[in-house]
């Protein structure tokens, strides 16, 4: 494992984790980026919306969001801009039922949903004709890069010669057990990634209600909740428990064959430390650990909160020369 000291460091003004993780999320603004917005039919019946940043490049860049994100997050277009700047077309996808639009299907998207970013791959690769892509991922996305990529080290397309990811989960069942750590982090991200996805079940329940009528949204206090009688018996997983298991993503890490970088925030509050896949990237030369002591979750940020932050200029010097 090659193991990097960070020389990242949170501006002053920018103190501790939880600053650090909801001011960029809540107040960066990002100015200058053009992306246009298409809708792709899926081979099963579904769609999926994706934002491209096309610039006429012949290298691409994939952007995967966050836990209940978009294409439309801050982190998303900002690295969106500094890779059209450097040289990259971009496509950042939304993932079924996240681009404000509810998706056809029962199900929305997973911790494996990595089968439609290989599907998405696949079609830029046979309808756009890029000689180079890289994946970037963020926090969810950055847990279902690395499952791609271990999960198909056999038979990856050789265009794809980079990743870099995130704030990234290895292990979920301790992330959501995390999320509920303190009153605080209860209080402030564990309800509110509660409340959305709560939202969008609703709909799905009135969208199929023979499939899902049976659902009482009123017993579903905790994202373990949600799983246990959502996720997993509609994704043919055992519980919850099963899927976070089968889905964490430190468990590909080893079989991963191109160069990727794996960065997370010591202080993250969103990410328990059993989560850092050290002992993982530990069996694989190819995989670069960097652990910063600042950053919060997908926060890093560098001088100015609104324009490029670390993680925009990080990923590109890692994709010209990692």
């Amino acid at each position: 494992m090659p193991l990097i000291t960070s020389k990242y460091r949170a501006p002053s003004w920018l103190k501790g984790r939880h600053m650090q993780t909801i001011v960029p999320a809540l107040f960066r603004r990002v100015i200058g980026v053009e992306v246009q917005r298409e809708r792709i039919s899926t081979p099963d019946g579904d769609f999926l919306d994706v934002d491209w940043g096309r610039k006429g490049h012949k290298r691409l860049a994939i952007l995967s969001h966050g836990y209940e994100g978009s294409s439309r997050q801050p982190y998303i277009l900002g690295m969106t801009k500094a890779l059209n700047e450097s040289g990259w077309d971009t496509l950042g996808w939304n993932y079924r039922g996240c681009s404000g639009e509810i998706n056809n299907k029962v199900r929305f998207y997973h911790a494996d949903s990595s089968d439609d970013l290989a599907w998405l791959i696949d079609l830029a690769l046979n309808t756009c004709h890029y000689r180079q892509i890289v994946l970037i991922g963020f926090s969810l996305g950055g847990s279902m890069t690395l499952k791609y990529l271990g999960e198909n080290h056999g038979h990856l397309p050789v265009e794809i010669t980079h990743a870099a990811t995130f704030s990234v989960p290895g292990d979920l069942y301790s992330c959501v057990e995390e999320l509920s750590a303190t009153p605080f982090q209860k209080g402030v991200y564990h309800q509110r990634f509660l409340l959305s996805v709560k939202s969008k079940l609703a709909k799905k329940i009135t969208q199929f209600p023979d499939l899902l009528g049976h659902l009482d949204l009123g017993k579903i206090h905790s994202i373990e909740d949600f799983d246990n009688q959502f996720t997993a018996p509609l994704c043919g997983f055992k519980n919850a428990r099963d899927y976070y298991k089968k889905c964490s993503c430190a468990q590909y890490i080893p079989e991963i064959r191109i160069p990727t970088l794996i960065v997370n925030a010591q202080n993250d509050p969103l990410l328990h430390p059993n989560s850092h896949p050290m002992q993982e990237c530990r069996r694989n030369k190819r995989v670069f650990l960097e652990m910063t002591g600042d950053g919060g979750h997908v926060g890093f940020v560098h001088t100015d909160l609104h324009h490029n932050h670390w993680t925009d200029m990080r990923a590109i010097e890692f994709l010209e020369t990692g």
